[in-house]
C-alpha cells in the first residue's frame, strides 16, 4: 500500500531540501506517511532479498537513503532553526522512526543474507569498498540486537526508545538553560575593559531583547552565554565580580530546575550500560570500541596517560606564570587566581608578551576575505574550485550560502550550505559539518555530494561584515576540512562514500589537519587583509600568531584530556549502581588532570552534549586519536617543505587521492599508510603542540 501526502515537501525524496516551503505542520503527516510506505517496501524486501549485491545491498540502501533524506531535514533544522513547535513535531514522530530503525537493524532475513553474500562466489568479485560495507552491515546487525530474543530483545529496543528521547532532551535543556541567562549592563564602569566588537555585539543582542535604543557606545549591553559573547567577556572583562556571575552560570548550565539533566545523565548511563550488557559487552565503552579504530580502552587510556604526562608540568608553569604576571600588575587575586580569572590574565599576557589580542586580529579576518584565502588554498593542494551558487538553492535563512566545487577541468562534484553566524534563539552552539546528500552511483549516473557546514561566529554588526577571531578561522577551517572529506570522494557506493563507513575516532583527520595550514604563512598572508584599508597582516603580527599558537598548550591539553578520561570513566568503569556518583567521578578526574580543580558546584557534564546527545559516547578521547593521524599527516607536507611548491602540490594531489577519496571503503589505517607508507607516529602531534622540540 501506498500512502501520499498531497503536495508534503518533505516526502520529495531526491534533490536539494526545499528549505522555502517546509514548515513545521508537514513533519508528523509527512514522516508518519513516509514510516508506512517504507515499512511496505522493507517488508517487500525482507520477503524477497537474494544474497546479492543488486538483490540485497542496492534495495536496502534505497531506503535507508529514502528515510536519511526526509529525517535528515528534520534533525538539521533541530540544529539550526529549533522552535518550541518544532520540538513537539520531532518528539512525536521520534518514537516511530526509532522503532522503525530498530526493525531494520534486527532483520533476521536481511542478517542472514548478508552472511551469505559473504560466503558466496561473488564475494571475490568485489571491490574493498563493497567487502567493508558489507562486513559493517553484519557488524552493525549484531550492535542493533539481531541475535537477541524473547525479552532480551523487547528489554533492548525499549532502552533504544528511551535513550533517543533523553538525549534529545538533554540537548533541548542545554538550549534552553544557555538561553535562559543573560546580564544587562548599563554604565560605562560595567563594561570596562570589552572591546569594541564585543560592545557592539552585546548592544545588538539588547535591541534584539526589546532596547531599541542599545548602541555600542552608551549601552545597554546584554551579555549571554552563547561563546561569541561569553569567550571574550571572560578574556577581556576587568569586572572580576561579573566573571564570576558568569562562569558559575556556565559551568551550571542545565544543572537545576526544569532543565536539570542530572537524572538525564544517570540514566543515560545506566540504560548505556545495560545495553551493552545485553549484547555481551561488559561496558558500554567495549561495546562503543567496536565501531572504532582504537583497538582496546587501555589503548586509550595509554595515549591519554602519554598526553598528560608530556602536558602536566608544562601546565603547572603556565599557572604560576599567570600568577606571577598578575601580581607584577598589583593585581588583588594574584595569589588567589580561579577560574574566571584564567581567560582574562591569559590575554594580558598574550597582548603584552606576544604583542597579540584578538581584537587587534578580528579587522584582518572579515569571512568574505577569510574564505577566499580558504579557497584559493583548496584550489592549490587540491585542484579545485569553489564558486558561488546562492540562489540556485532554497536556504533556511537569509544569512546561509551556496556554493559548487568543481573539479580541475571545471565540472561541478559538490555543493555546500555555509551557516557562519550565532543564533542564540534557535542555533545550537559549537560548530558542525553534516551530510545533505551522499555521493552514489544511480543508474549509471553519479549523484553529487551536497554538506552543511555551521559555525557560531559573531554575525555581522553595524554594517561591517562579520569579523572572527583567530579561533574562528580556525574552527572554519576544521569544519571545511570534514566538508571535503564528505565532498572529495570518489567512491560511488553510498554506504563507503565521504564519511559514511569510517571509524568515529578517524574522521576528525581532515578537519584537524586543514586547521594547521592556519599557521602557513602564505596561507594566512592571504586571507588576511584589513576590512577597511584592504592592508594585509603584518609581518609582525603573523609571527606574533606563531609564537603565540603553543600559549597555554599544557592547560589545553590537560583540559581535554579530563573530558576524555571522564568520558571513558563514565562509560568504563563507572557503575551506575555504584558507591560513586556521577559528580564524584567528575571530581574525581578533574584531581589527575587539572591544575586549578573544579568548583564543588562544578556541573560542566550537564552541558557536555558531545558524550550525552552526540556521538561522542565513550568517544571523545577520538579527538586526540585523530589529531595523531591528522599531525603526522601535515608532517609530510613539512618534511617536502611547505615552500616547495611543487613537493606541496604533489603532497595535496596524494592527501586528496587517499585520505579524502577513499573515504569508508578501507579500513583508516589502510588510507593513512597508502598516504603516509607508514604507520602514525605522536611525535608530529607534540611538536606541533610545543611539548617536544621542533
Amino acid at each position: 500500500m501506498t500512502v501520499t501526502t498531497v503536495h508534503n515537501p518533505l516526502l520529495l525524496g531526491t534533490g536539494l531540501p526545499p528549505f522555502d516551503r517546509i514548515e513545521t505542520a508537514h513533519i508528523v503527516p509527512g514522516i508518519k506517511a513516509l514510516l508506512e510506505n517504507l515499512a511496505a517496501d522493507f517488508a517487500a524486501l525482507e520477503a524477497s532479498a537474494t544474497p546479492t549485491w543488486d538483490g540485497l545491498v542496492e534495495p536496502l540502501t534505497r531506503i535507508e537513503e529514502r528515510l536519511g533524506w526526509s529525517w535528515g531535514i528534520v534533525g538539521h533544522l533541530m540544529g539550526v532553526k529549533n522552535s518550541p513547535e518544532l520540538r513537539a513535531a520531532y518528539e512525536e514522530v521520534q518514537p516511530a522512526l526509532v522503532q522503525f530503525a530498530t526493525q531494520m537493524g534486527q532483520s533476521k532475513p536481511l542478517y542472514d543474507a548478508f552472511k551469505q553474500l559473504r560466503a558466496s562466489a561473488e564475494w571475490d568479485s568485489f571491490d574493498p569498498a563493497q567487502q567493508r560495507i558489507v562486513e559493517t552491515s553484519i557488524r552493525e546487525a549484531e550492535l542493533s540486537g539481531v541475535g537477541l530474543e524473547g525479552a532480551e530483545k523487547d528489554r533492548f529496543n525499549e532502552i533504544q526508545q528511551a535513550l533517543a528521547e533523553l538525549t534529545t532532551k538533554f540537548s533541548n535543556n542545554v538550549l534552553d538553560a544557555t538561553k535562559a541567562f543573560s546580564l544587562t549592563l548599563t554604565t560605562a564602569e560595567e563594561v570596562d575593559g570589552l572591546p569594541p566588537s564585543l560592545l557592539a555585539l552585546a548592544a545588538q543582542l539588547a535591541r534584539d531583547a526589546g532596547s531599541e535604543g542599545a548602541t555600542p557606545e552608551a549601552g545597554p549591553w546584554r551579555i549571554t552565554l552563547d561563546f561569541p559573547c561569553y569567550g571574550p567577556f571572560m578574556q577581556h572583562s576587568r569586572r572580576r565580580d561579573f566573571r564570576e556571575q558568569l562562569y558559575r552560570a556556565f559551568v551550571t548550565r542545565a544543572s537545576e530546575g526544569d532543565v536539570n539533566n542530572n537524572p538525564n545523565i544517570e540514566k543515560i548511563l545506566a540504560l548505556r550500560h545495560e545495553m551493552a550488557n545485553l549484547l555481551g559487552y561488559s561496558t558500554y565503552a567495549d561495546l562503543s570500541l567496536a565501531r572504532k579504530m582504537a583497538p582496546s580502552v587501555e589503548a586509550i587510556d595509554k595515549l591519554m596517560g602519554e598526553l598528560r604526562a608530556a602536558s602536566y608540568d608544562t601546565a603547572v608553569k603556565e599557572l604560576s606564570d599567570l600568577q606571577a604576571f598578575a601580581a607584577e600588575k598589583g593585581a588583588a587575586e594574584a595569589n588567589a587566581l580561579t577560574h574566571w580569572d584564567t581567560a582574562f590574565w591569559a590575554e594580558r599576557i598574550r597582548e603584552e608578551q606576544y604583542g597579540l589580542n584578538d581584537e587587534e586580529l578580528r579587522p584582518y579576518f572579515p569571512l568574505p576575505q577569510v574564505l577566499d584565502g580558504l579557497f584559493a588554498l583548496a584550489n592549490r593542494i587540491f585542484d579545485i574550485t569553489i564558486a558561488p551558487a546562492d540562489g540556485t538553492a532554497p536556504v533556511w535563512h537569509p544569512d546561509v550560502r551556496y556554493f559548487q566545487v568543481l573539479n580541475g577541468g571545471g565540472d561541478p562534484i559538490a555543493h555546500f550550505y555555509l551557516d557562519p553566524y550565532s543564533r542564540p534563539a534557535e542555533k545550537r552552539g559549537g560548530a558542525w559539518m553534516d551530510t545533505c546528500i551522499n555521493r552514489g552511483k544511480i543508474a549509471g549516473q553519479v549523484r553529487l555530494p551536497v554538506a552543511y557546514l555551521v559555525c557560531n561566529q559573531a554575525p555581522p554588526v553595524d554594517g561591517k561584515p562579520s569579523l572572527m577571531t583567530f579561533r574562528d578561522v580556525e574552527t572554519l577551517f576544521h569544519e571545511f576540512g570534514h566538508g571535503l572529506h564528505h565532498m572529495l570522494t570518489q567512491v560511488d557506493y553510498t554506504g563507503a562514500a565521504g564519511i559514511n563507513n569510517v571509524e568515529w575516532d578517524a574522521v576528525e583527520l581532515p578537519s584537524q589537519f586543514m586547521e594547521n595550514w592556519c599557521y602557513h604563512r602564505d596561507t594566512l598572508l592571504t586571507l588576511a587583509r584589513h576590512v577597511d584599508t584592504g592592508a594585509p597582516l603584518p609581518e609582525d603580527l603573523y609571527q606574533k600568531i606563531v609564537a603565540a599558537r603553543t600559549f597555554m598548550t599544557g592547560s589545553a591539553i590537560l583540559r581535554q584530556v579530563r573530558f576524555g578520561w571522564t568520558d571513558i570513566e563514565l562509560h568504563h568503569r563507572y557503575q551506575p549502581d555504584g558507591g560513586e556518583t556521577v559528580a564524584e567521578v567528575n571530581q574525581r578526574i578533574a584531581a589527575q588532570s587539572s591544575i586549578l580543580k573544579p568548583l564543588p558546584e562544578d556541573a560542566f557534564l550537564c552541558a557536555f552534549t558531545h558524550i550525552f546527545a552526540g556521538g561522542y559516547a565513550a568517544g571523545y578521547y577520538s579527538y586526540f586519536w585523530a589529531e595523531v593521524l591528522s599531525a603526522d599527516a601535515f608532517a609530510a607536507f613539512e618534511e617536502v617543505g611547505l615552500e616547495n611548491e611543487q613537493a606541496v602540490v604533489e603532497t595535496g594531489r596524494r592527501f586528496r587521492d587517499t585520505v579524502l577519496a577513499l573515504g569508508g571503503s578501507r579500513h583508516p589505517m589502510e588510507v593513512f599508510k597508502a598516504f603516509r607508507g607508514r604507520e602514525p607516529s605522536t611525535q608530529a602531534l607534540l611538536r606541533h603542540r610545543g611539548l617536544v622540540a621542533a
